[in-house]
This record gives structure tokens, C-alpha cells and sequence, in this order.
């Protein structure tokens, strides 16, 4: 069982196509589910401990993996009992099935087992499952200790993460071959547990991934303020939160953080913070690695104006908050500098109105459209880039629901930008260091304790 960070992500669609490769090469379709039902059983005997296993078994290639895996558990002297939604409807299912001696029970009858394990509709699905067939999997999960999912729990949606219909929480979810959306899309991600990857030689590849451990800058015995990233703060009406994106951007790792304000209190300020009134031509110093504009930036005349200077000083920015309320989505490609936009759903409707579709592929259409790295902010993050690539975030923590933790996100990146990574590498780094501090704070945290916490997890 392989941890999923970095992983590539796969639709359906090019899973499909991936696995023809091995099929144009020579592989028979029974050899590929034969290793996908050994892994499955290697894993599932790992987890089970000796307790008695149920096999759910569907009719396609899913249910397939699941006879395998029920053979491969009963030679390794497991206790095991299969349970079946229908007959199969394939020749490799068939095989599969063949490789079971022992007896299949209905569904409908089945009893509960310690160890469910969920073989019945895996990638691919598009409709909801027969009302007795999600009726019979939710009483077996509710009875079972613990719930493993063969590669997605029946009755999810393969590329959006949606819910087909009434689905079970698992504790583990075995992904075969390759991480697939669903698996980090909400709301199909809070359904998955742990989720796992089972290497079952399928080769994968493709410009979508999932989120991991960074490269993060560090100063050596050269470094300098300046050369660690100056970051310029636009300050508007609600200073607090710029306040707290300065802060991040200095907890971060910047150098040097610039706090323009026309009116900038002493109060929950950091001393290291400089502070200076805001004007446009603050904005055009050669020093500036990165300008962070629209925490508590407001949405007047004044705003404007100031959301206008940082658009035309060419510098690589960061825009959030009030500002994405005031950008015109199509002109953005009119600024010549890096440029990295962190909305969450309301501000991306907003800025780019109703979208259809995959959360995945709206935020890359997004990208393309603006030019921009896009942080589509939520609890399923996702970061695309106009050039394609694509980065999709685990299941953020719950506790990030509150005031202030966006504007510390921002000031996180601007720090990464400002230090000279490309734009999509510091938007990367920004929301990991994010949810790591998230992490570090525990429960019922404030956005101050976030922003405090990104020194600590920058070891």
C-alpha cells in the first residue's frame, strides 16, 4: 500500500487507456484483474488480522478484482464469505469467478462480517446503484469494524466526486493502478478513509497529481533579506487582514514583508513587519518579489484604483479576497508578471461565473482563461495552471473554516513567490505549508494561531 502524495491522477477515460497499453502489448485482461485481486488480498490480509472477511462481489471487472481477492484470502487460510449483486457479465469476470470454490450468498441475505470488503462497482460508474443494492451495502457496512473499498466505494462518480446515491463512510480505499478524482473530490473524498495505492504495473502518466511534500526554499550563508523575498502587502479598509497575510508572509519565510496602509494601527502587528503609507509607486521597487493584493482590501473606488496600480507594476502577485470581486476575469492576461488567484467557490462563481463539470476542470479552464494559477480554495483544493498541470489537495482540515485562515493562505504564497519559485510551485508550497500548520494548530484554532504556526512547520 503505497501513500498517494505525488501521485499521478487518472480519469477514467485514461485509465482505460492506460491499461490498453498493456493490453496492445500482450497482457490478457485476466492477468491484469489477477494482480489486481492479489494486491487487493495482500492488503485487505494485512488489515484484517485474522478476523473473518466479506466479499462483495458486483457484475463487472470491480467485482472480478473481488473473486480474485476472496481465492488469494482463503489459500492464505483467512476466514472468507462472498456475497454477490448478480452474475457477471464478462469473460474475465467469469474466469474470476471460477476462481472461487466456495459458495456465493444473495445480497439481500447476506449476514455481516468484521471486515467488509467492497468489490462491487468501481471506476466508471454513472448511474446511482439499485435501491437494494445500496440498502444491502449500508447494512453490511454499518455491522462491519472495518470498510475497505476495492479501488472507489461503490456509487461514487469516477472524475467529479459526486454521490450516485446513498454511500457508506470506509476506513480504507484500495485505489488499483492509479489515483482517480473522486478520491480527493468532495463529496466523494469524505467517504474514502485512508486512501491507499496498489501498484498493479499499469503505466501512468499525465500532468495531473496529487498534492506532496514541497521543495521549500532555505537561506544559506549568502542569503539576505532581499534575496529571501520582499513581499508587498496591499492594505485596504479592513487592515486585520492584511495584517494576517503580512504576518504569514514573514512566518513563511520571506526576508522582508512591507505592509502599505494608509493607516496602519500598532496592534496585533508584528515590529518586523515595516510599515509605511500606501502609494502606487511603492509598488514599482525592482526589490519586490511578490505583491499580495485584496485581503481586507474593499470593493470602492479606493480599492480599485489600488487593485489597478498593482495590476499595472508588472510585478508577480497574488490576488485574493476583495480583489477578486473587482478583477475582470479576461483582462487579467493584460498583466505581463506571474500571477496566482486564490478564490474560494463563491469568488470563483463570481469571478467566472456558473460552471459545469468536474471541480478539476473548472479550475483549469479558469487558468487557461486568465493566464493565472488558479487555488480553487475548499475542502477539496485544487490548483491548476494554464500550461495543464494540475494539482488536486487532500481533504482539508474542517477547522480552516473560519475568518481570516484565506488571508493567511495568501500571505503564505506571496512568501514562496517573493523567494522565486514559479507560480505553480509556490502556490503548491503555500497550500501545503497551509494545511500542515492547520494540522500543527489541532481544533478551534484562529487564524492568528495559522499564521503563527507556518515557523514551526517550515522544519
Amino acid at each position: 500500500m503505497i501513500p498517494i502524495d505525488g501521485q499521478v491522477v487518472l480519469t477514467a477515460k485514461a485509465m482505460r487507456a492506460a491499461e490498453q497499453v498493456l493490453f496492445d502489448g500482450g497482457m490478457r485482461e485476466t492477468a491484469l484483474m489477477q494482480r489486481a485481486g492479489e494486491a487487493v488480498a495482500q492488503s485487505v490480509a494485512r488489515l484484517a488480522a485474522g478476523r473473518e472477511v466479506l466479499v462483495l462481489c458486483g457484475p463487472g471487472n470491480n467485482g472480478g478484482d473481488g473473486y480474485v481477492a476472496a481465492a488469494s484470502l482463503r489459500r492464505q487460510g483467512l476466514p472468507v464469505r462472498v456475497t454477490a449483486s448478480g452474475e457477471p457479465r464478462s469473460e474475465s469476470g467469469r474466469w474470476a469467478r471460477s476462481l472461487w470454490e466456495g459458495g456465493i450468498e444473495t445480497l439481500d441475505t447476506a449476514g455481516p462480517a468484521p471486515v467488509l470488503v467492497d468489490a462491487l462497482f468501481g471506476t466508471g460508474l454513472s448511474r446511482a446503484l439499485d435501491g437494494s443494492v445500496q440498502a444491502a451495502l449500508s447494512r453490511l457496512a454499518s455491522a462491519a469494524g472495518l470498510r475497505i473499498a476495492v479501488d472507489l466505494p461503490s456509487g461514487v462518480a469516477t472524475d467529479d466526486g459526486q454521490l450516485l446515491g446513498e454511500v457508506p463512510r470506509f476506513d480504507v480505499t484500495l485505489a488499483l493502478g492509479a489515483v482517480k478524482p473522486a478520491h480527493l473530490l468532495q463529496p466523494a473524498a469524505q467517504k474514502m478513509g485512508h486512501v491507499r495505492l496498489l501498484d498493479i504495473g499499469v503505466p501512468v502518466d499525465g500532468g495531473t497529481r496529487v498534492l506532496a511534500k514541497p521543495w521549500l526554499p532555505e537561506p544559506n550563508a549568502a542569503s539576505h533579506k532581499y534575496s529571501r523575498g520582499l513581499v508587498t502587502i496591499v492594505a485596504g479598509a479592513m487592515s486585520g487582514a492584511s495584517k494576517l497575510a503580512a504576518t504569514a508572509a514573514l512566518r513563511a519565510g520571506a526576508g522582508y514583508v512591507l505592509h502599505l496602509s494608509e493607516s496602519d494601527g500598532q496592534a496585533g502587528h508584528p515590529h518586523a513587519i515595516v510599515r509605511r503609507d500606501y502609494s502606487a509607486d511603492a509598488l514599482m521597487d525592482d526589490r519586490i518579489g511578490a505583491i499580495v493584493v485584496g485581503p481586507g482590501l474593499g470593493r470602492d473606488n479606493v480599492a480599485r484604483a489600488k487593485l489597478g496600480a498593482a495590476l499595472g507594476s508588472g510585478r508577480p502577485l497574488v490576488i485574493d479576497g476583495d480583489a477578486l470581486r473587482l478583477v475582470d476575469a479576461d483582462a487579467l492576461g493584460e498583466h505581463i508578471g506571474p500571477k496566482i488567484l486564490t478564490p474560494h467557490g463563491g469568488e470563483f462563481t463570481h469571478l467566472f461565473g456558473d460552471a459545469t463539470g468536474a471541480k478539476t476542470d473548472q479550475t483549469l479552464h479558469a487558468a487557461e482563461r486568465t493566464g493565472a494559477v488558479v487555488v480553487h480554495k475548499g475542502a477539496d483544493t485544487v490548483i491548476a495552471a494554464p500550461d495543464g498541470r494540475t494539482i488536486l489537495c487532500p481533504e482539508a482540515n474542517a477547522w480552516l473554516s473560519t475568518a481570516g485562515t484565506g488571508d493567511v493562505l495568501a500571505g503564505a504564497i506571496g512568501a514562496m513567490l517573493a523567494a522565486g519559485l514559479e507560480p505553480l510551485a509556490a502556490a503548491e508550497a503555500g497550500v501545503w505549508l497551509h494545511g500542515r500548520a492547520a494540522r500543527r494548530c489541532g481544533r478551534a484554532f484562529i487564524a492568528d494561531d495559522l499564521a503563527d504556526a507556518l515557523s514551526a512547520v517550515r522544519g
